[in-house]
């Protein structure tokens, strides 16, 4: 069975910094993109950060941000296949959400899954 387990979450002063870490497991083959999601109370998701993995990294990293977090935020994958990070730095109130890990078209024993979420992190930013 695949499953996306997210870690990291938890409450930070504004300024402050935490590291989002997201591993897919389960009989996978590949991946072609992971990504981090949030979800504020009375919002909808939204997109934070997005990079393909690995497996897709052939003609070089496709890695994009939302507006509000370029140059605070960095997604990068992690040293064990299927594994991202989201370092989050000089955090704000407004990046107070639940954090949900994604990953895009997974290749896997049981056929193509077009997408999968993980259960999501709650990550609090304090005044």
């Amino acid at each position: 069975q695949v499953q996306l387990v997210e870690s990291g979450g938890g409450l930070v002063q504004a300024g402050g910094s935490l590291r989002l870490s997201c591993v897919a497991s389960g009989s996978i083959f590949s991946v072609e993109h992971m990504g981090w999601y949030r979800q504020a109370p009375g919002k909808q998701r939204e997109l934070v950060a997005v990079i393909n993995t690995a497996a897709t990294a052939n003609n070089g990293d496709s890695i994009n941000y939302d507006n509000s977090v370029k140059g605070r935020f960095t997604i990068s994958r992690g040293n064990a296949k299927n594994t991202v990070h989201l370092q989050m730095n000089s955090l704000k109130p407004e990046d107070t959400a639940v954090y949900f890990c994604h990953a895009d078209r997974l290749a896997t024993a049981r056929g193509l899954l077009l997408g999968k979420w993980g259960q999501g992190t709650q990550v609090t930013v304090s005044s």
